[in-house]
């Protein structure tokens, strides 16, 4: 007798048991990963309701729109709006699953801010019918999917909740699966990517794999809620303490002379050598808020990867500074700052390094900078009333005595070094030797 799936098959016959509900599918929060893994629900026949606090967001996407930009994403929610198989609310309705994928920021402290998680899971408790599924994708510190637990089980009392790696005869699933995806990919890589169900009970782990079964071509690897929570955080930890390693590496190349580019490319000849490449720093709602929940769990013992993120945090500062010495060299003259997004070719500017540095210098030298990001048709509001200005590429090069690359953007990579003659020229992130 296999426990496991006889458990998740009794919790499938008590949704059986009751109406059918509003939605198959409820998705919490229709943001980088909500709306995406919504809209691709919607295309493998689910029927799904996006919710979202923003009404404008919703209205948008009732209108089969999309208000982020993600390749492939605005035909897959056009699709499965003319479908109706999608649908946007403000309401949370019942549902057979609810996926929750809202924001985890960082609060003071660099301390994990889990409010928008906490608020889905009150909102979603009214809702509950026996049988519901309830699976946390948000980037969370290690516990979250039991402090969602503990919600439900303080608001429905009427509901037997599962307990973390106990076995009681539940009435509803809870579990843990992290998104696993990279921005421009995203569509194609929930699709394409193994993912790791961490149940709060092993039959939590087979329900909550009815819905990923549908549509994941990777594996599905089942585990605890709780190591697969202490996964996505180790994932993004792992990156970033690489990254760090060639960022310090360039500003130690920077203090003895020598081309970190040249240094890197040659050291990668070693056969156990895959140094990345260096940058102004890290950015993304991942690899820079991650590992400070890691950090958050084990202060104490994460001694590695909170200096990692303190490198990466100071190699903005370390950037910053050295534009600055260059606006020095250059008295009066522009510099032209390309890109604001936090990776090429999207329009996410979550804890943006190069957002970060084009704010500082505009609040000092505003009149002398001038943008160059074509994810966007304005500066973000924190550059309101510093003389900065939005600029083509044409319009920088010919303005501004100083280039700096900050971003790797596509639309950047024809210049050549005609189109840069006479300059004085930064690139933060070796795109031009490449």
């Amino acid at each position: 007798m296999n426990a496991p799936f006889d458990a998740a098959a009794a919790l499938a016959r008590k949704a059986l048991a009751h109406p059918a509900p509003d939605h198959q599918v409820a998705v919490i929060g229709l943001g980088y990963i909500g709306l995406p893994t919504a809209a691709l629900l919607a295309s493998y026949g689910w029927r799904v309701c996006g919710v979202d606090v923003s009404r404008k967001v919703v209205e948008t996407v009732n209108a089969g729109g999309v208000h982020i930009e993600e390749r492939d994403l605005d035909k897959l929610v056009h699709d499965a709006i003319t479908a109706q198989t999608l649908v946007a609310s403000t309401e949370v309705p019942t549902a057979s699953f609810y996926m929750i994928a809202v924001p985890t920021p960082l609060g003071e402290g660099k301390m994990p801010d889990i409010a928008y998680v906490e608020a889905a899971a009150r909102a979603i408790a009214p809702k509950i019918l026996p049988g519901a599924c309830v699976i946390v994708e948000s980037t969370s510190p290690v516990g979250t999917t039991e402090r969602v637990a503990e919600i439900i089980a303080e608001l429905r009392p009427d509901i037997v909740v599962p307990k973390d790696g106990c076995d009681v005869d539940a009435d509803i699933a809870l579990a843990y699966c992290p998104e696993r995806v990279l921005p421009g990919r995203i569509v194609k890589e929930l699709v394409q990517n193994d993912r790791v169900i961490g149940g709060m009970t092993p039959a939590c782990a087979e329900r909550a794999a009815v819905i990923y079964g549908s549509f994941v071509k990777g594996d599905c690897l089942f585990t605890t809620a709780r190591v697969a929570e202490t996964v996505k955080l180790v994932e993004n930890s792992f990156r970033d303490v690489n990254i760090a390693f060639a960022n310090e590496l360039s500003m130690i190349a920077d203090v003895i002379g020598v081309d970190v580019w040249e240094v890197i490319r040659l050291a990668n000849r070693h056969p156990r050598v895959n140094i990345l490449q260096p940058g102004p720093g890290v950015g993304g709602h991942c690899i820079a808020v991650d590992p400070w929940f890691l950090v958050a769990g084990a202060p104490s013992a994460a001694r590695l990867v909170r200096t990692a993120r303190e490198v990466n945090d100071h190699k903005a500062v370390h950037t910053e500074g050295k534009i600055r010495a260059l606006l020095e060299a250059a008295p009066g003259g522009k510099v032209a700052l390309l890109g604001l997004a936090f990776k090429p070719d999207i329009d996410d500017f979550r804890e943006s390094p190069a957002l970060e540095i084009a704010e500082g210098l505009s609040h000092t030298h505003g009149d002398r900078v001038v943008v160059v990001e074509p994810f966007t048709d304005e500066l973000p509001k924190a550059f309101a009333g510093t003389g900065a200005t939005l600029v083509t590429l044409d319009v920088a090069l010919r303005e501004a005595e100083i280039v700096v690359v900050l971003v790797d953007h596509t639309a950047f990579k024809h210049l050549s070094p005609a189109d840069l003659a006479g300059k004085l020229v930064f690139d933060t992130r070796g795109m031009l030797r490449r």
